[in-house]
């Protein structure tokens, strides 16, 4: 984490900023400084003997400063978000907001933010202007207040957070997400307008590739995230697209209007895939870069598993989701941290508690004997085990024998048996 220093004590009142050249030390070692409180300041005077002791540096003290985003904010903004999703239907447009935001990067930029992503910049009035983001000035309204109450995380994390929550209560998979976004700080820094996909260009397929390869992204990851549009509606008045209302929209929830791409377009499942290849519902949308997906041969092939696999589609979805999520972010920590890092313990930690290891305590009724099992003793074994030596001397012990004395004969047995062999041998002289 990086270091401040801030005053702690001014002695003069020229002196209530730290001095240029102090400035200029503390920029390039990458510190910040900032002039303490006037209570300070008098009462450093008080204990110096009052001001005019020119020269005198001010006393510094270090303050901590904390990652790009609070954890325990994080969690609790879920939450809030979970609320207004069960209220105001806006899973859609939320993970549009994510995808928009992240969605601008370039991989053949280096420097950051001018390479675009995932960087809060879709707050500030020049990129939300973008012709691509109509609308999303909606999601900002409905989000903003949970900014405002979490002020310890950044913008870039919460729209991805947003994004994120709104495909899982919409019951898609458990996104692998990361945070610690960092946040750009004024609207010089919104990246160019025309980095996000159009929806009607002349060559669908060839354009698909052209934004989503910039982003570093392959023909399984655009296939996949083209099926978040399982969620939604597109409406005229905001992309150009789409029916001004359908029977699948005209009475909600949420807003009325505008066409949907599924019939239940608020349950995040592989029914976009299922409706596109069958085609037989013309109230629901297919836009020229939905089509694409079944007439390119190499997203074709991803197209049809995923109509067929469920499973398969929500594997791959979360990878390129999450993926998408972190494109041109600046991490702090670096390697950014989970919100859901500690669950694979607490699972862990709870199977022992349902399963605990068996104890030799049986109420006093002595260790109880394992099951037998055959292959445990015999399979590719020359010589018995001691627990099959026990088995079978007890067994020995249980019909009157012992380890210091034969088993009692069974006369009659005996008798039976050599008559039996001389019935034999008879048979055999007479033969």
């Amino acid at each position: 984490m990086a270091e401040r220093l801030a005053s702690s004590a001014s002695l003069l009142p020229s002196a209530a900023s730290p001095s240029s050249s102090t400035r200029r030390a503390a920029v390039a070692s990458g510190l910040r400084l900032r002039p303490s409180p006037s209570r300070f300041s008098q009462a450093a005077r008080r204990v110096r003997g009052g001001a005019g002791a020119a020269g005198v540096v001010p006393r510094l003290r270090v303050v901590r400063c904390m990652a790009a985003s609070e954890a325990a904010q994080l969690k609790s903004a879920r939450e809030d978000i979970k609320e207004i999703l069960k209220t105001t239907y806006c899973h859609p447009i939320l993970v549009r907001l994510g995808w928009h935001d992240s969605g601008t990067y370039d991989k053949n930029i280096e420097e950051w933010p001018q390479r675009g992503g995932a960087d809060g910049s879709l707050r500030f009035d020049p990129e939300l202007s973008h012709g691509a983001n109509a609308g999303l000035t909606n999601a900002l309204k409905l989000i903003q207040p949970i900014k405002d109450k979490y002020p310890g995380i950044t913008y870039a994390d919460l729209f991805q957070l947003a994004s994120a929550t709104a495909i899982e209560e919409a019951g898609g998979p458990k996104l692998p997400m990361k945070y610690g976004r960092v946040d750009i700080t004024a609207p010089e820094q919104c990246p160019p307008e025309g980095r996000l996909p159009d929806a009607g260009p002349r060559l669908p397929a060839e354009h698909l590739r052209e934004v989503f390869y910039r982003m570093g992204l392959d023909d399984m990851e655009i296939v996949a995230l083209s099926g978040a549009h399982t969620l939604g509606r597109s409406r005229p008045d905001r992309s150009g697209w789409g029916k001004p209302e359908t029977k699948y929209t005209k009475d909600g929830p949420g807003e009325p209007g505008g066409q949907s791409w599924t019939a239940e377009w608020l349950k995040f499942d592989n029914s976009y895939f299922k409706d596109i290849k069958e085609q037989r519902d013309q109230e629901l949308l297919v836009l020229p870069t939905d089509a694409a997906l079944f007439d390119d041969p190499s997203f074709k092939v991803y197209a049809e598993k995923y109509a067929e696999d469920q499973e398969a589609f929500f594997k791959d979805y979360a990878e390129a989701h999450a993926k998408l999520s972190n494109l041109g972010a600046k991490f702090d920590p670096p390697e950014g941290f989970s919100l859901d890092a500690d669950k694979g313990a607490v699972a862990t930690e709870e199977k022992a508690v349902a399963d605990p290891a068996p104890t030799s305590d049986t109420n006093g009724a002595g260790p109880q004997p394992e099951p037998f099992v055959a292959a445990k003793y015999s399979y590719k074994k020359r010589e018995l085990s001691d627990t099959m030596k026990q088995k079978i001397r007890a067994e020995y012990e249980g019909l009157g024998g012992s380890p210091n004395k034969p088993m009692k004969s069974n006369y009659f047995l005996n008798i039976m048996i050599v008559i039996a062999g001389l019935a034999f041998l008879t048979s055999l002289a007479g033969n």
